[in-house]
């Protein structure tokens, strides 16, 4: 039998997480790894966010990960224009409306959100902010993932979304590797700290 191969990429920012698209777009196929036939993202991160995102062959991680009884955390660094007030980290770990499909709404899970400061660990942004620009950084860690969740959930508190950095999926996280960097991990390391 075949064996399954697991990886971890830092996905960089203006990269689609998919190797085939109709759109003229940077793909994971322009990264300078070689992967195997049959590999894909488990889940996705939009073209303008960045961070952690897991590939494999095997086809039953997205599954056990995302429609399995027992919800699994995902932790996002989100850089936010403004100030953001004790309150609003409040508002949004309590749970708030978002729009959802067809125009309908949508209350987010309660989740952990809490103001911190920029990881030296993560990289200057591709676009610099202007110096008189004020922001804040939060880490939000949820356990479900709409379209678009994150963003919409600072836009519902009047903030502007700059920056949207996955830096965990349960214990799997983005120690020792770059932006663009793909990793290769045991299947054995991959499910534990998938919690799976």
């Amino acid at each position: 039998m075949k064996r399954h191969r697991y990886f971890i990429l830092n996905k960089p920012i203006n990269m689609v997480s998919q190797f085939v698209s109709t759109h003229d777009v940077r793909l994971l196929g322009s990264l300078s790894f070689e992967f195997p036939e049959g590999t894909h993202a488990i889940g996705r991160l939009d073209k303008e966010s960045e961070g952690l995102l897991l590939l494999t062959t095997d086809k039953k991680i997205t599954a056990l990960l995302f429609q399995g009884k027992q919800p699994h955390s995902r932790t996002y660094l989100v850089q936010v224009k403004n100030k953001v007030s004790p309150e609003t980290v409040l508002r949004l770990s309590e749970g708030i409306v978002i729009s959802a499909k067809l125009g309908a709404e949508f209350t987010t899970t309660a989740c952990k959100v809490k103001l911190v400061e920029k990881p030296p660990t993560i990289a200057e942004s591709e676009i610099p902010l202007h110096k008189n620009v004020s922001y804040s950084w939060l880490e939000i860690t949820l356990t479900e993932g709409r379209f678009h969740q994150v963003r919409k959930m600072v836009a519902a508190v009047n903030h502007k979304c700059i920056r949207l950095i996955r830096t965990n999926i349960e214990d799997l996280d983005l120690s020792g590797i770059l932006p663009g960097e793909v990793k290769e991990v045991s299947q054995q390391y991959f499910y534990y700290k998938l919690k799976l």
